[in-house]
């Protein structure tokens, strides 16, 4: 069996192995197949057997096609097996066949009845062996049986559903019988049979028995309304609107009778069918095959329900997105549900302006915008620019209340990348003065404009960005004082588009933002932090633009940056951040050996964020630099101020006393690098080199290496286990990399870098 399923399963050639002599061995195979109750040789026999067929359906489909219902039948058999290793044997091999000798083939056949002839033939004969273990000697094993019958569904159910109907009912009768175990595996097959043929063809093999009319609450078929919620897709959205709809609404008018009756509970149970019913409407959504023919014959109740029914907004909102999305797929699909938009929007606009109660909580608002995001994709540009027109008026309105300025800012926020020129350009005068408002919030959402228009890949935003750049390049200079904090973050991302525009004479604009982007390196705002080192490097590759040379254009760039080494503490800690960014960014341009040198010098700083950034630094270049280049600079990175003078005496109090906590035991693993105390000093008794107190003395690790494995101690303890001693760990808030989680810590900035070092070398704990 050994020799016969290595054969199989290399697949071999014609010449090898023709389809003739393949069968043949099938044949005899079936002559030896091994009891029931012989595991060991029933699972080779099922294992060669499906590799068997498998290559025989890979050399000609029809001579397969011809033996696999005898497998089937001998398949299915094993499932009455005691064992159940054989079980999921059988289990496996039938499924393995549906997928890989039947499935890729059907396409070819087209519509398959019960009485078809030829190939067709034997796919009835494969599904009736199948179909037999629904029967009661077959009880063990259902949930085996129906796995298989859900991939049967899948392969085979959108040819196949004339004469898999009986089965249909067949297991819509089995769920409903008394303590029946398996419902999760039946509903999974019923929801195959519904993503392959439709709801459809399986409310007309099994009725779902709702209608408004019961004299009983039982309603057996109920469980049909959740399995087609989950699993329709591909099917015609006219029969949603010809009998859900209707369906829906008898329910909904039955729950307002029994309510007004005082029947609370037996209103709720109708009220709840009747809404299960429209969490269909999406699924019908997806990729739906006639949206040209029957939207418009669902537009107007679509329309009605997001204006009047709170209970279904989300349901409908979230329909109209995914029809948009998944089922526009030609053009013509996409300009019929466009030419919809003259009523979509103004309803979603309405609605997203009424106060938070009334337009169904903050949920229901966020999803009518992007509602309104989506239809915006489909709408004509001359209806986008109307709206935005009647926006911007509302907009400068004296009536208009905060919340309104605000909601109608959202809208604008939507609705810009889609307009034209002229129309931005209008646009752009109404929002000027904002940029200066005291109002928080508005300005946050004017620059948001300005955020979405600049980096609009269509080009009549590109257009308008190259026409009025020196007017935003005025106004974005101007409002420098006066921005918000909450107004940073897409401040500094118009920024960014901005810059990426920007030729050789305008380098001016840039030089003067540097001080800015620095600082804002530091923003409470982690999309803030994010943006400013993403505006950083653009600025940085701006420059690369400008020439002549990288080199020399990166070394004024650094020139800039280097200016803020003079300023405050903060300023300072904040440029250290910026280096690393940029070391990271561009070490390929030489960077590295001047960076080292100036960073190095404020090692010795008595500031504890100074040194902590600069620690941060050298553990950035540590990782990114090469060996040759940081033995030149060992000495002065382990001598360089007081703290690294202490750290050369074995002084642990020296070392506390300048650099930050968390890099007290790296700081130790460093002190093996240098080969005496600096003349002059005395080491602290008791913490002699390998002593109790010290990390053990890395052996044969050059010092390059023991700098590099420093490096990676800190902060890397892993999860659940104790910090390293003498240390604490970082705070989660400052565990991310400059530019890239945007951090304001460089405590962590080696966490992102880490990711293909961490476990190499050996780790030195202090």
């Amino acid at each position: 069996m050994q020799a016969f399923h290595s054969l199989f399963s290399a697949r071999p050639g014609l010449a090898c192995l023709s389809a003739r002599l393949n069968a043949q061995i099938i044949t005899a195979l079936h002559d030896y197949m091994p009891s029931e109750n012989d595991l060991q040789p029933l699972l080779a026999w099922l294992a060669v057997m499906e590799k068997a067929h498998s290559n025989l359906a890979r050399l000609q489909r029809d001579l397969c096609w011809g033996h696999l219902p005898r497998l089937f039948t001998a398949a299915v058999s094993c499932l009455l097996s005691p064992h159940p290793q054989v079980l999921a044997a059988a289990t496996q091999t039938l499924k393995a066949l549906l997928s890989e000798c039947v499935a890729p083939h059907m396409a070819e056949l087209g519509p398959v009845s019960a009485s078809a002839s030829g190939p067709a033939s034997q796919v009835c004969r494969m599904f009736r062996a199948v179909e037999e273990g629904l029967t009661y000697r077959f009880h063990a094993a259902w949930a085996s049986v129906l796995q298989v019958l859900q991939a049967f569904f899948e392969a085979c159910g959108k040819q196949c559903h004339p004469f898999m109907r009986k089965c249909l009912q067949s297991l819509c009768d089995l769920r409903h019988s008394p303590h029946f175990p398996h419902t999760s595996e039946l509903d999974r097959a019923v929801g195959a049979a519904v993503a392959s043929m439709g709801p459809e063809v399986l409310l007309q093999a099994v009725s779902l028995e709702i209608d408004g009319t019961e004299e009983t609450l039982d309603f057996p078929r109920s469980w049909l309304l959740p399995v087609i919620r989950d699993h329709v897709q591909g099917t015609r959205l006219s029969f949603f609107t010809s009998y859900f709809l209707p369906l829906a609404a008898t329910l909904k008018s039955r729950a307002a009778e029994l309510a007004q009756a005082g029947k609370s509970l037996e209103a709720k149970i109708y009220d709840t069918l009747q809404w299960q019913i429209w969490t269909m409407l999406p699924g019908f959504c997806t990729r739906p095959t006639d949206v040209a023919a029957s939207f418009k014959g669902l537009a107007r109740t679509l329309g009605t329900a997001i204006s009047e029914r709170a209970d279904l907004r989300l349901t409908v909102c979230q329909a109209l997105r995914t029809l948009i999305s998944k089922g526009c797929v030609m053009d013509a699909e996409r300009a019929e549900v466009g030419r919809f938009a003259k009523n979509f929007l103004p309803i979603l606009f309405n609605v997203y302006s009424q106060p938070g109660d009334a337009a169904g909580g903050a949920a229901h608002r966020r999803s009518v915008l992007d509602t309104i995001r989506t239809y915006l994709t489909i709408t004509e540009q001359q209806m986008v620019c109307g709206f935005l027109e009647k926006a911007s008026e509302k907009l400068t309105g004296p009536e208009s209340i905060e919340f309104t300025r605000l909601s109608v800012l959202d809208l604008i926020v939507a609705m810009a990348p889609y307009a034209d020129e002229p129309s931005l350009g209008a646009l752009y005068r109404t929002i000027q003065p904002s940029l200066q408002s005291k109002e928080h919030g508005v300005q946050k959402k004017v620059y948001r404009v300005l955020e979405e228009v600049c980096a609009a890949p269509r080009l009549p935003c590109q257009a308008f960005v190259r026409s009025h750049l020196e007017e935003l390049k005025r106004d974005l200079l101007g409002s420098l004082q006066s921005a918000a904090s909450p107004a940073k973050r897409p401040r500094l991302k118009c920024l960014f588009h901005v810059v990426k525009q920007l030729t050789a004479e305008h380098e001016d604009f840039v030089v003067a933002l540097v001080p800015e982007v620095i600082l804002c390196t530091k923003e409470v705002s982690v999309g803030a932090r994010k943006n400013a080192f993403l505006l950083l490097v653009e600025m940085g590759e701006a420059f690369l633009r400008f020439g002549p040379t990288p080199q020399d254009a990166m070394q004024r760039f650094l020139l800039l940056v280097y200016a803020g080494l003079t300023g405050s503490v903060t300023m300072i800690s904040c440029t250290v951040l910026a280096l690393t960014r940029l070391l990271f960014q561009f070490k390929g341009l030489a960077v590295a050996e001047q960076l080292l040198q100036n960073v190095c010098l404020l090692l010795g700083s008595r500031t504890r964020d100074v040194v902590k950034a600069a620690l941060g630094f050298l553990k950035v270049a540590l990782l990114l630099v090469d060996a040759r280049l940081l033995a030149k600079h060992v000495q002065t990175m382990v001598s360089r101020g007081g703290g690294a003078a202490a750290l050369t005496t074995g002084s642990l109090p020296g070392v506390r006393g300048s650099c930050p906590q968390g890099h007290r035991g790296p700081i130790l693993a460093l002190r093996w690098m240098l080969p005496t105390p600096v003349p002059g000093t005395h080491a602290r008794p008791g913490l002699q080199r390998g002593g109790p107190d010290e990390a053990p003395c890395p052996q044969q690790l050059p010092g390059v290496t023991v700098l590099r494995s420093a490096a990676r101690c800190l902060g890397s303890e892993r999860p659940g286990e104790p910090p390293l001693p003498g240390t604490h760990p970082a705070p989660a808030s400052r565990s991310q990399l400059p530019g890239e989680g945007g951090s304001a810590c460089l405590g962590g900035a080696e966490q992102c870098l880490r990711g293909g070092a961490h476990g190499q070398g050996e780790m030195v704990q202090g």
